[in-house]
């Protein structure tokens, strides 16, 4: 084992009697196994006021001594043995002897165990199923819970009316808590609202606004209603709301007049307007506040549109009816629309109780938006546990977000990857309790392992539940959980109730390859609004067990020691800070810029892991020259005015011809891999 000196921890900014004292534990542990020995340090001598630079020492001189060929990557975490997890209990219930076995049962004995699962977290039918599965229709088209009417939101307040349901902080404003009978209060008066304004059960009512206490009991109120939710983040242009308005055939939309963040007024109700949307229910960004805005004719202020009336009769629909439409892109310009159902809150539910080992009364956070799948996931993950949803309304990027995270005791915090980068470069949360937190998830980017490790470190080394999944999953197919050894930036098994098969390049399984789901499991969406379902992700599979599997399109590898590692996508659709695009939608736009004959936009994953970045190539027009740093700025411009401000061009390199198949399509996978080869 390499020697690390109290020379050497000083030198790293560690103080003298610090530096002596790990030197000393250091020795003690010589010959201790390296994860036992990272677990005492880490849960015994380091802290999260010590430079991580001497945590990260630590760690890697451990891993020196680690075959991560035969064992691979070092643990970080390790669970301990009495604590009594949501899965530990399920399994002792089961008499399964490890998460293992629970994970066995669950994908062999599907039926039995979404039933037991259901039952365990309380999960409401208003008229009981005649079982939790039939499978004989076929893995495409299996029912669960045949012969059920529910509706899901009434699984939302279980807990004691008296309990935090929400507790929020708008920007600049103090700490505020709402109760589960206040929100269930104000949904009530949003469903006879909807009812008032003349809206039908079986309406799709949109909300493009930000993730607030209010859209909270919009959405739930749009479902308690019988009527749909149609997801748009508060982040598009005037051209992506109108199509998502028109995909999901919406009959009307909630919005704000303005959005307030990081001390700017943004607009949002004029965006809503370009994009002539059907009649909209206009919300203050300061609630009692006077609204920013004229409104159009038909169009209601929220005071107006808003019952008294509290009481409302729930409307009771069959498991499979249309509850939320959200939106996923693929490698077309026009996103997927993708329905959620009255069961997909099972599966997000499912995920937070097994997974995430979200408990009654804890507090979880993820800054997120009703426009994507962790939006209505956070609601219904922590509402179904009987936890309480922690909002910070505003930017979750600086130090006031940390400092809510801290005053509310958030005891889950969820992440995308760019926003933990953001944080430790910056050093914004410098100094903040935040022991409270259990655990923290990370998805919709590859994660950087070492700034997962840095992130462990700010609530004394708690597990990051690596989350990998995707809209129309209802929540994540692999994962981790709180009783197993979690890795910096790696998953540790499938999740509860889905298993996975990995095909590479020459159509062989084994340990690295193409995801295939195994069919069928609660929340795997069975159609979608624009596309053919069948073609989408079961035409042309490979057979398991005699019946096909799902297509998904992520890229994995198996690791030794239980874990995976994510490997990106196999298609041309990125990721790009937690939000999908399809490279066809970008191209489309940077495809009209003078001098460009065409573009290749492609993700790159930046070095170590961390989130992707985006990268075009262009090909010129005959006769025309083009300056590649000038084509950025431009790109860049276009992008923020007409697509997403959150995507931003890296860089741009300039081609005399873009490589493409015998068929004339762009080989993006080409150029991704010469993109790589070129600069490691």
């Amino acid at each position: 084992m390499s020697e690390v000196t109290a020379g050497e921890l000083e030198s790293l900014g560690l103080k003298a009697d610090e530096a002596a004292h790990l030197s000393a534990r250091w020795t003690e542990l010589a010959e201790v196994s390296p994860e036992l020995a990272w677990q005492r340090l880490s849960q015994d001598d380091l802290k999260p006021s010590q430079p991580f630079a001497v945590h990260l020492r630590l760690y890697q001189a451990l891993s020196e001594r680690w075959d991560p060929a035969a064992r691979g990557p070092l643990p970080a975490w390790l669970p301990s043995e009495g604590a009594k997890t949501n899965a530990r209990r399920l399994m002792q219930q089961q008499e399964l002897s490890d998460f293992a076995a629970l994970h066995a049962w669950s994908v062999q004995e599907r039926g039995p165990f979404w039933g037991a699962l259901a039952e365990r977290i309380g999960f409401r039918f208003a008229e009981a199923p005649s079982a939790p599965l039939d499978a004989s229709p076929g893995v495409e088209d299996a029912r669960w819970f045949p012969g059920a009417r529910l509706n899901a939101t009434q699984s939302c307040f279980q807990a004691a009316g008296d309990a935090p349901a929400i507790v929020f902080q708008r920007e600049g404003g103090e700490l505020e808590r709402w109760s589960y009978d206040e929100l269930r209060a104000l949904t009530g008066r949003v469903a006879n609202g909807l009812v008032a304004a003349g809206f039908s059960a079986g309406d799709a009512i949109a909300i493009d606004m930000p993730m607030t206490p209010e859209s909270v009991a919009i959405y739930l109120g749009i479902i308690r209603a019988g009527c749909a939710a149609i997801s748009i983040a508060d982040s598009f242009s005037p051209a992506e709301i109108a199509t998502r308005l028109r995909i999901g055939a919406a009959k009307g939309v909630f919005t704000q007049d303005v959005m307030l963040r990081a001390g700017k007024t943004l607009p949002l109700f004029a965006k809503v307007q370009d994009a002539e949307a059907p009649r909209a229910i206009v919300l203050p960004a300061t609630p009692g506040g006077e609204l920013q805005v004229e409104l159009r004719a038909g169009d209601l202020a929220w005071g107006d549109f808003l019952s008294e009336r509290e009481p409302f009769a729930d409307v009771l629909s069959e498991p499979d009816a249309l509850t939320n439409v959200l939106f996923s892109s693929g490698t077309t310009g026009e996103p997927k629309a993708i329905p959620w159902t009255q069961l997909t809150p099972l599966k997000a539910a499912a995920d937070g109780h097994l997974h995430h080992d979200i408990r009654p009364g804890e507090v979880v956070c993820w800054p997120t938006n009703l426009g994507w799948m962790m939006g209505p996931w956070l609601i219904y993950a922590a509402l179904i546990n009987r936890a309480t949803i922690a909002l910070y309304c505003g930017a979750p990027t600086g130090r006031a977000f940390g400092v809510f995270v801290q005053d509310a005791a958030v005891t889950m915090l969820g992440v995308v990857p760019s926003l933990v980068a953001t944080w430790r470069a910056t050093g914004c949360l410098d100094s903040l309790d935040w022991s409270s937190i259990r655990c923290f998830s990370s998805t919709g980017e590859c994660s950087n392992p070492e700034d997962m490790l840095w992130l462990m470190s700010l609530a004394g080394y708690k597990p990051v539940i690596e989350y990998c999944g995707g809209t129309e999953i209802g929540g994540g197919y692999l994962t981790g959980c709180h009783d197993l050894p979690a890795a910096p930036g790696h998953f540790s098994t499938p999740a509860c109730g889905l298993d996975l098969v990995l095909i590479d390049d020459e159509g062989q399984r084994g340990e690295r390859g193409e995801v295939f789901l195994v069919a069928p499991s609660v929340g795997l969406s069975q159609r979608l609004l624009n596309r053919d379902h069948h073609e989408v992700y079961f035409a042309g599979t490979p057979s398991h067990e005699g019946a096909p599997l799902r297509r998904h399109g992520d890229w994995l590898e198996r690791l030794p020691g239980g874990f995976w590692r994510a490997q990106g996508r196999v298609d041309d659709t990125m990721n790009l800070g937690g939000i999908k695009v399809s490279s066809a939608e970008i191209e489309e736009l940077l495809n009209n810029v003078e001098g460009v004959h065409q573009t290749a936009a492609i993700a790159v994953p930046t070095p170590g892991g961390g989130p992707s970045k985006l990268v075009v190539y262009a090909e010129a027009e005959a006769g025309a020259e083009l300056d590649a740093a000038a084509l950025t700025e431009t790109f860049r411009g276009l992008i923020k005015r007409e697509l997403n401000p959150l995507f931003k061009v890296s860089e741009t390199l300039v081609l005399e011809k873009l490589p493409r198949t015998a068929s004339n399509k762009v080989m993006r996978r080409e150029l991704r891999a010469r993109y790589l080869a070129e600069r490691t």
